[in-house]
């Protein structure tokens, strides 16, 4: 509707409907997240006391800088890593493995491969290190009787038990990430692979697997992240990994607190470099995917 001046008014002046709605003299007010301030408050007053409990708590922190380069820190945590990184190859080579034989025609594999993901994934890990570390009490011997045998307390050590109960009960976890990478390639692939003639296992390696990665590095990555922290239940069976030779010098200078803290401060070093790796990988394998994290 066209503007009806007033007559006899000065130009430019408003109807009185122009200034019935005219909003021109508000002003405008920020929104008030009244809820968002009294959270912040709430976190710094909680992290305030936190850090009054630590700076006046019963710790010694020169023994938490003394101890943090230490000999015996220093060995577990090069174990500890040696132990993460041979664990989680062993666990990616199974889970590979039972992988692709769940997704097999054969059901004999399809029934191993499932029995092995429920075994594995329904006890937990700490049973499963110290059933591997107590070997012997089944296995007096390993190998072939008559021709090669070795005393099986000799074999399994702690460095062998905390490798196997870690990489296989891994492997369990990884073979169902990588099922799902799988599932999530488009079948017409395997169809594209299968009309050129190419073997499935060929086609598996060179077609799939590739177009897979994007879906398997995150979660895969994040398993090698949870890794690092669980092969503190290696010192159950008297590796020496981190957490266990930090209990072997609490026990005798009875600095607890300061020693835990020192495990603590290494762990997140190792988990903190290894998530940055994680996003440095996952933006590699999700380049073309038309999206960046």
């Amino acid at each position: 509707m066209a503007n009806t001046q007033i007559p006899g008014a000065p130009d430019g002046a408003l109807t009185p409907l122009e200034a019935k709605y005219d909003i021109s003299a508000y002003k405008v007010v920020p929104r008030r997240y009244y809820g968002r301030i009294s959270a912040a408050v709430v976190i710094v007053v909680l992290l305030i006391g936190l850090a009054q409990a630590f700076a006046h708590g019963n710790i010694e922190w020169s023994f938490v800088s003394q101890f943090l380069t230490a000999e015996s820190i220093m060995f577990g945590l090069l174990n500890t890593i040696t132990m993460s990184i041979l664990a989680m190859v062993l666990g990616v080579l199974l889970g590979v493995l039972v992988a692709v034989m769940r997704m097999s025609q054969n059901p004999l594999l399809r029934y191993v491969a499932q029995s092995y993901t429920w075994l594995f994934r329904g006890t937990p890990l700490i049973l499963q290190l110290l059933l591997w570390f107590n070997l012997a009490l089944i296995f007096p011997t390993l190998g072939i009787p008559g021709l090669i045998e070795f005393k099986t307390v000799e074999v399994i050590t702690p460095f062998v038990a905390a490798l196997l109960g870690l990489g296989i009960n891994q492997g369990a976890y990884t073979a169902e990430v990588v099922r799902a990478g799988l599932l999530s390639v488009d079948s017409g692939q395997y169809e594209a692979a299968k009309s050129i003639g190419m073997p499935r296992l060929q086609a598996l390696r060179r077609i799939i697997l590739p177009q897979a990665m994007r879906i398997i590095i995150p979660p895969v990555s994040n398993e090698f992240i949870g890794m690092v922290k669980m092969t503190s239940l290696a010192s159950v069976i008297q590796y020496s990994e981190l957490l266990h030779n930090a209990q072997n010098i609490y026990y005798a200078n009875a600095r607890v607190m300061e020693l835990l803290i020192v495990s603590g401060i290494w762990y997140l070093a190792v988990v903190t470099v290894l998530t940055f790796a994680q996003s440095r990988l996952e933006r590699r394998f999700a380049r073309g995917a038309g999206k960046r994290n």
